[in-house]
């Protein structure tokens, strides 16, 4: 089983969105397991191409109806938050419990509901671009925080905000999936 993570900002430009609707249909016909947030904007993007095409997803929670979603994934466990302290820094104790769950479901987006079945890739949109920990910053918002995670466990990370990024995950849709991106490049 191949999973993937499909994160991003609340305010995911359209055109962004549209794409994301696209690849996660794309990604759903070839078998990948979506894993995102149910967040608005582009975690509901990634989770209607999915659904359009009939995929398998993951949908993880900070808490049980989390915008709507009846996911069944909202328990937070404290292995979760423990991951979440780690990545985010020393700052994490301070934040507030909705914040610190929030954070913290992150890590289930990026190693799965037992933490430990690392995505192959994650795809997303962030206003300053981040692909990397050391990168992130207070644009990143909480999809940052996934990033973070993700780079540090060594998956590759395609965020469309950054120039000639599309054509490189194209790239990787070919070498991975042996799937011809050439009509799209």
């Amino acid at each position: 089983m191949i999973y993937y993570t499909g994160i991003g900002s609340r305010d995911t430009p359209e055109a962004v969105l549209r794409w994301f609707k696209i690849y996660s249909h794309v990604l759903a016909d070839l078998g990948a397991t979506l894993r995102s947030g149910a967040a608005p904007g582009a975690d509901a993007a990634f989770e209607e191409g999915c659904d359009r095409a009939s995929g398998l997803k993951e949908i993880y929670l900070p808490w049980k109806n989390f915008q709507k979603s009846t996911s069944p994934h909202f328990d937070v466990s404290p292995e979760a938050q423990m991951i979440a302290a780690e990545i985010y820094g020393d700052r994490f104790m301070y934040l507030k419990r909705p914040v610190k769950l929030l954070m913290s479901r992150n890590c289930y987006q990026v190693t799965g509901l037992t933490l430990d079945t690392p995505s192959k890739f994650v795809l997303c949109w962030t206003p300053d671009g981040c692909s990397s920990a050391n990168e992130r910053s207070k644009k990143s918002g909480g999809t940052g925080q996934a990033i973070a995670y993700a780079s540090t466990l060594g998956i590759p990370v395609f965020n469309i905000q950054r120039i000639g990024i599309e054509e490189e995950f194209l790239q990787f849709l070919n070498e991975e999936f042996s799937y011809d991106t050439s009509p799209y490049v």
